[in-house]
């Protein structure tokens, strides 16, 4: 019994000294953070959206003939992610890209709500502000599944553009539910390690060799700027999974799925159980892709866009 005793107190001991280490590498002070328009290029732009600076780029001219294209890229990343696939939808579409509030280089208020549907508000707030009266709303990841609640929403939209998004598999695990002091801002920091974020990407690639030291650059952007800690680590706390799959099925405007084949995070006929959910959608399947569509085979995304242009006029 004695011995017993004193392995729970042992045991006890290593759990308080394990958490007091995650505790100091969560508040361990870090780089300066420096303000977002100092780390900005002058292809930046930012307008004020219910309180909070959002970054964007736009690519083609605004045109009456053209319909307007606004993209929302995939968590921990920011517009960098439409680089390579927004240049060649200049000649058909006016291309506008964001960084969602809490990522890339737009404000990341620990205030903030993270949840889909009050980020899915602050994208159509952002529309709005631009004057984007009609519009398609697209996204990559977790900005699929905020571009499927603003088309869900917002009476603007007028077409909807899916790559590999989180709405059958949401990418959010069951565990993020259960985090308590210090572990958001663990998680926080762990996203702001250059090291964890590239082989968290290169993972996510069929061609990993994409992830270049230009594009981690890029991505490390956030991690940089003014308010990222707080914001991330309140954003980790509040991650949950919605129903997302009866969101979608709230959708009817027409609607393009773009689906990279060989994504292993996603489930076997997922693509086809997403066509489902929504009333009409066409599904274009890429083969040599992972998750990352957008960047592996833009052109294939390119003439999947610009081959549903008329339906969204």
């Amino acid at each position: 019994m004695r011995l017993l005793r004193q392995l729970l107190i042992g045991l006890v001991m290593l759990l308080a000294l394990a958490w007091i280490a995650l505790a100091i590498y969560a508040y361990w002070p870090g780089e300066p953070e420096v303000p977002a328009r100092q780390l900005a290029t002058a292809a930046d732009h930012f307008v004020s959206v219910d309180g909070m600076a959002l970054r964007y780029r736009t690519w083609g001219e605004r045109d009456p003939g053209r319909p307007n294209l606004l993209l929302i890229h995939g968590f921990a990343n920011s517009l960098q992610s439409f680089r390579l696939l927004a240049p060649m939808l200049a000649e058909h579409f006016h291309v506008v890209t964001v960084d969602a509030p809490g990522f890339g280089l737009s404000a990341k208020p620990a205030e903030h709500d993270y949840g889909n549907a009050s980020q899915a508000k602050a994208i159509a707030d952002f529309a709005a502000a631009l004057g984007l009266e009609r519009y398609v709303v697209g996204g990559h990841s977790m900005g699929g599944t905020l571009a499927v609640y603003v088309a869900a929403s917002d009476p603007h939209v007028t077409g909807l553009v899916l790559m590999n998004p989180g709405i059958i598999s949401t990418g959010v695990p069951a565990v993020t539910r259960y985090l308590f002091w210090p572990l958001p801002r663990v998680m926080a920091r762990m996203f702001g390690s250059r090291a964890f974020r590239e082989d968290f990407l290169k993972r996510s690639f069929l061609d990993p060799s994409i992830v270049t030291p230009q594009v981690m650059d890029a991505v490390m952007l956030a991690p940089r700027s003014a308010g990222y800690l707080d914001g991330m680590a309140s954003m980790m706390g509040q991650y949950r999974s919605g129903d997302e799959p009866a969101m979608a099925s709230r959708v009817r405007v027409p609607t393009l799925i773009v689906w990279g084949m060989q994504d292993r995070s996603k489930l076997p006929g997922e693509q086809q159980q997403l066509q489902r959910l929504i009333p009409g959608s066409r599904l274009v399947e890429v083969p040599d892709s992972g998750h990352y569509v957008q960047e592996e085979q833009p052109a294939a995304v390119a003439a999947a866009l610009i081959a549903e242009a008329p339906a969204w006029r």
